[in-house]
C-alpha cells in the first residue's frame, strides 16, 4: 500500500495509451518535422497549406526546437528509430488489450470460488471464455443501443467499491492510512531488498486498468472525463485498496482472493455479478482503443488496410474492425487457455503496460522539446524521473519472463514484424512510383505520337504519388486509343492530423496547359476522417473543388498584368494534329467535346497550338465556357482507373528482403482491404491496370 500514491500518479501518463496515443503523438511529430519514413506523410509544398500556422516569436526555446528538429530530419537513423519505438509501442499497446480482457474477466469470475469453495479452476476457466465470447459475439452492436448502460453500471460499480472500503475501514481500523507515509518504502527495501525489487510490478497493477476511462475522450468533453476521475474514480478505487489493506492487518491468514473475501456476506452475490459486468465493459472500453489505434496505424502506413465499420452516426471515432475483433478473441482465449490462472497473466499484462508508458515517456519528451518549446530544466526533469521509475518497475516485471511474460513477448514480436514487413514494402513500392513517373515532356509526346483521342467524360486516375504524371497513365495511353476530355490525377493522402476541414479537402493544380484539361487532385484526409463516401458524393465534392479552383484562379489571372503573370505552368509546345477519316483530332492536347456547344466560336481549335498571345487570353471571360465544358464531362460519367501494381524483389536482392517482399508482403496485400475499396464504385466504371515494379 505504500506504492498507491505513487502508482496512481503514474496512471496520469497512461492517458497517453487510452486511445493509440502513441501513435497520435508520432503523427504530432510528423506534422511538424519530416521524420516519417511512411509514405503517407505530407510531402509535398501544397499540402501543407493548411489553417493552423501560427507566428512565432524568437526564443531560446524556439531555437532549441528548431535544432532538435534538423536534427531528426536530417539523420536517418534517428528516423527509423522513431518508427521502430512507434512499432514497438503499438504492439506493446494491443498486447495491452489483449491481457486486460483475459487478466479482468478471469480475475472477476475466480471469485466464484470463494462464494462456492468447492468450484474448481476449470469451471472458472470455461465460465470466463464463455463470457470473453459473447462480448466479442455483440461488440459489433456495442453502440448507444447498449451503450446506455454502462455509464449507470460503472457508476454504480465505483460506488459499491468505496463502499466495501469504507465498511472494512469502520471494521479493522483505519491503520491503513499509514502507507500514506512514504518512508516505509525505505523500510521495505532495507528489510529486503530482493523480494522488495520483484514486488515492484505488482504494486503496478494497483493502477492500472482505470486509465481505460480515457478511451471516452472521443464520446465526451474533456473535462468532464477529468472530472469523474478525480471525484469519483480515484478516491473511490483508493478507499478500495484502503479497505483492503486493513482486513489484511486484521487478517493474518491471507486468502487467495482479497477483495471478494472482503465483501461482506450478505453483499457478496450482487456484488460479485456487478463486478463480472464491470469487468466486460472494461474489457470492451480496451478494445474499442484498439480499434481507434489501428484505425490511426492504418491511414499512416504501418498496418494493413482492414475493413473498418463506423456503429454510431454521432460518434465518428466509434468505429468496429471485424477481423481485429476475432482475431482478439482469440488472442484472449489462447491466453486463457495457456495460463489458467491470474498470477501469470499479470506477470504479461505488467510487461504490457510499462512498454507502453516507456514509449509515451519517450514521445512526450520529444513533443516537449520539439513542439511545446518547454523549458530544458523541465523537460529533462519530467525524463529522469519517470523514465528511471519505469526503467526500474520493466526491469521488475521482466524478471517473470519465465512465469509468463514469454508469451506476450512472442505477441508483441509478431506485431511488430508485420508493421514492419507493411510499413517497408508500402515504402519500397511508393519509391518505385516515384522513379517510374513520366516527365510532363514525355506526356506531352505520347498524345501525338500515339494518335490518342480525347473521348467525353471525366477519368480519375488514382496514384499514390503527388507529384509527376504516375507510370500507369502511361502504360494506359499506349494500350488505348482514346482518353477522356477531362483527366484528373488522384492521390487520397491520409495525413497526419485528425481530422481536415471540408474546405481544405482537396487541392488543385494543373498539369501542363490548360489546353490539356488535365489536373492533379490531392484528397486529404485526417486519421479521424469517415473515408466511407459514395462515389457520387465523392465525384460531386471533387468536382465542386475543382469548380472553386478554377474561379479562384480565373480571378488571381485577372488581377495580374500581363508582364506579372507567375504561373507554374510550362510553355506549351505544338503538337502534331492528325485528322481521323471521321473527323476526329488526335492529339492529347484537343480536348473536344463532342455536341458541346456553348461558345464554340470562343473555343481555340488547338488550344496548345496557340500563338504568343495566348497568355494574354481574357480568362474571366473564358470562366464560364470552361465551366460548361466540366459540367459536360461529369454529365458524360466518370471512370475510375486504379492502380494494381505487383511488387517483386530484383533477382540481384538479398535472401531475406527476396523473403520479406516476395512472400510476407505479397501474402498481406494480396489479404488485405484496397483503398478504394472504401468508395463502393460500380464494375462498369472501373478499370484496373496491372504492372510490376521490381524493388
Amino acid at each position: 500500500m505504500s506504492w498507491l500514491s505513487f502508482g496512481l500518479m503514474m496512471m496520469v501518463k497512461l492517458f497517453y495509451d487510452s486511445t493509440g496515443g502513441i501513435f497520435a503523438m508520432y503523427s504530432l511529430i510528423c506534422r511538424n518535422a519530416k521524420v516519417s519514413l511512411i509514405p503517407n506523410q505530407v510531402q509535398a509544398q501544397p499540402e501543407k497549406r493548411m489553417s493552423s500556422f501560427r507566428l512565432k516569436l524568437p526564443t531560446d526555446e524556439l531555437e532549441r526546437s528548431i535544432k532538435v528538429k534538423e536534427k531528426l530530419e536530417s539523420s536517418l537513423m534517428m528516423k527509423k528509430l522513431l518508427l521502430g519505438l512507434v512499432l514497438f509501442g503499438t504492439a506493446m499497446f494491443i498486447s495491452n488489450g489483449v491481457i486486460t480482457p483475459a487478466m479482468s474477466v478471469l480475475s472477476a469470475v475466480s471469485g466464484l470460488k470463494v462464494g462456492i469453495p468447492k468450484a474448481s479452476q476449470d469451471v472458472v476457466v470455461m465460465i470466463s471464455i464463455a463470457l470473453l465470447v459473447v462480448l466479442y459475439s455483440l461488440q459489433r452492436y456495442a453502440t448507444s443501443k447498449i451503450g446506455f448502460i454502462v455509464g449507470p453500471c460503472l457508476l454504480i460499480w465505483f460506488c459499491c467499491l468505496g463502499g466495501i472500503g469504507i465498511c472494512n475501514l469502520s471494521r479493522y481500523g483505519s491503520g491503513a492510512f499509514k502507507a500514506f507515509n512514504p518512508l516505509y518504502i525505505f523500510y521495505y527495501f532495507g528489510r529486503n531488498p530482493f523480494q522488495a525489487w520483484l514486488s515492484l510490478a505488482g504494486c503496478l497493477l494497483c493502477a492500472t486498468g482505470s486509465e481505460a476511462i480515457f478511451s471516452n475522450l472521443c464520446h465526451f468533453p474533456v473535462r468532464f472525463v477529468q472530472f469523474m476521475f478525480v471525484l469519483l474514480v480515484l478516491p473511490c478505487l483508493v478507499l478500495a485498496y484502503l479497505g483492503q489493506a486493513a482486513f489484511l492487518i486484521a487478517n493474518e491468514k491471507t486468502p487467495e482472493h482479497i477483495f471478494f473475501a472482503s465483501i461482506p456476506g450478505n453483499a457478496f452475490w450482487p456484488v460479485f455479478l456487478l463486478a463480472n459486468l464491470a469487468a466486460l465493459i472494461a474489457s470492451r472500453t480496451m478494445t474499442i482503443a484498439i480499434f481507434q489505434c489501428l484505425k490511426q496505424s492504418i491511414s499512416l502506413g504501418c498496418f494493413p488496410r482492414l475493413k473498418i465499420v463506423h456503429t454510431s452516426r454521432k460518434f465518428m471515432a466509434k468505429i468496429y474492425i471485424p477481423v481485429v475483433n476475432w482475431f482478439l478473441l482469440a488472442s484472449c482465449l489462447g491466453f486463457i487457455l495457456l495460463f489458467r490462472s491470474t498470477s501469470d497473466v499479470g506477470n504479461a499484462y505488467a510487461i504490457a503496460e510499462l512498454g507502453v508508458m516507456i514509449m509515451a515517456t519517450v514521445y512526450v519528451t520529444l513533443i516537449m522539446l520539439l513542439i511545446w518549446e518547454t523549458n530544458i530544466i523541465k523537460v529533462i526533469s519530467f525524463l529522469i524521473t519517470f523514465l528511471s521509475l519505469e526503467l526500474i518497475f520493466f526491469s521488475s516485471a521482466l524478471s517473470s519472463v519465465g512465469d509468463g511474460g514469454w508469451a506476450l513477448l512472442v505477441f508483441a514480436s509478431g506485431l511488430v514484424m508485420i508493421m514492419f514487413i507493411w510499413n517497408y514494402g508500402t515504402k519500397l513500392k511508393y519509391d518505385s512510383e516515384l522513379k517510374q513517373k513520366l516527365s510532363k515532356d514525355l506526356m506531352r509526346k505520347l498524345g501525338p505520337n500515339l494518335g490518342t483521342m480525347r473521348a467525353p467524360g471525366l477519368g480519375l486516375v488514382y496514384s499514390e504519388i503527388v507529384t509527376g504524371v504516375p507510370a500507369i497513365f502511361g502504360h494506359f495511353l499506349t494500350a488505348l486509343p482514346a482518353i477522356h476530355s477531362i483527366i484528373v490525377f488522384v492521390c487520397v493522402r491520409n495525413v497526419p492530423v485528425p481530422a481536415v476541414p471540408q474546405s481544405e479537402r482537396f487541392l488543385f493544380q494543373r498539369v501542363c496547359t490548360r489546353g490539356y484539361h488535365m489536373f492533379r487532385c490531392i484528397a486529404r484526409y485526417g486519421y479521424k476522417d469517415k473515408k466511407q463516401e459514395h462515389h457520387n458524393t465523392f465525384e460531386r465534392l471533387l468536382i465542386e473543388g475543382l469548380e472553386k479552383f478554377i474561379q479562384r484562379e480565373a480571378v488571381e489571372l485577372s488581377l495580374q498584368s500581363e508582364d506579372d503573370v507567375d504561373s507554374d505552368e510550362e510553355p506549351s509546345t505544338p503538337g502534331q494534329i492528325i485528322t481521323a477519316p471521321n473527323g476526329s483530332l488526335y492529339s492529347l492536347d484537343a480536348p473536344l467535346l463532342v455536341d458541346f456547344t456553348p461558345s464554340v466560336d470562343t473555343i481555340p481549335e488547338t488550344p496548345s497550338c496557340s500563338t504568343p498571345q495566348d497568355p494574354s487570353l481574357d480568362y474571366t471571360q473564358n470562366l464560364e465556357l470552361e465551366l460548361a465544358f466540366i459540367k459536360q464531362a461529369k454529365e458524360s460519367g466518370a471512370v475510375y482507373l486504379i492502380d494494381n501494381p505487383i511488387v517483386k524483389a530484383r533477382k540481384d536482392s538479398w535472401f531475406f528482403k527476396k523473403l520479406i517482399i516476395n512472400y510476407f508482403f505479397a501474402f498481406l496485400r494480396n489479404n488485405c482491404r484496397r483503398a478504394i475499396v472504401s468508395m463502393s464504385i460500380p464494375h462498369s466504371n472501373l478499370l484496373q491496370v496491372r504492372l510490376t515494379s521490381y524493388v
